[in-house]
């Protein structure tokens, strides 16, 4: 897409995805990986979080961004992996189980980097809800529901979003998390 933005005097850091709206934070979860340990918000403070919402049955965005996030993690350097995660919020507990997640990983070049948070629908409806999302299991479709990149910085605070048909690229995620660090 677009130049990395932020050439110049400003010592700000600067976001190739969209800017939400000021004083947004990393809405309070508290959910199971797919690898069965628990992973709360409080668990990412401290860490630039790249977070999405996936279906593991879904066939249009979410191998994309699942592989994004793969190369993204790639493109990090040692020091700036150790300061961020990678994480995914299913949107259909129904069809996520760990195996099958595992699967989709392992396909998408993601696994070992993305943290694939599961839980059961009354578990995520409210975490769906405060995050304003709209999941699969809500459309009847694995390809229809909410995708979006969402770049938090250590603080919580929500800095960027990047979308899977418009600005999401391996150097765009790894931009966005790099900026966010120095937040």
């Amino acid at each position: 897409m677009a130049a990395l933005a932020g050439c110049g005097g400003s010592s700000a850091p600067s976001y190739v995805g969209t800017k939400p709206p000021d004083g947004l934070t990393l809405p309070a979860f508290s959910l199971r990986d797919y690898r069965g340990g628990r992973v709360t918000s409080a668990d990412l403070g401290g860490k630039a979080v790249a977070l999405t919402f996936l279906d593991s049955a879904c066939k249009a965005s979410c191998p994309v961004i699942a592989r994004q996030m793969g190369r993204a993690y790639a493109q990090l350097s040692t020091s700036d992996r150790d300061r961020v995660g990678f994480y995914a919020i299913t949107v259909d507990p129904r069809v996520d189980s760990p195996a099958r997640v595992r699967t989709f990983l392992r396909r998408q070049g993601a696994a070992g980097v993305v943290g694939y948070l599961l839980g059961s629908v009354s578990e995520l409806r409210p975490v769906w809800r405060a995050f304003h999302v709209l999941p699969a299991v809500e459309t009847g479709s694995a390809s229809i529901h909410s995708a979006p990149v969402r770049i938090y910085a250590p603080s919580g605070a929500w800095v960027s979003e990047l979308d899977p048909t418009v600005d999401l690229t391996p150097a765009n995620l790894a931009h966005d998390l790099r900026s966010a660090l120095k937040s």
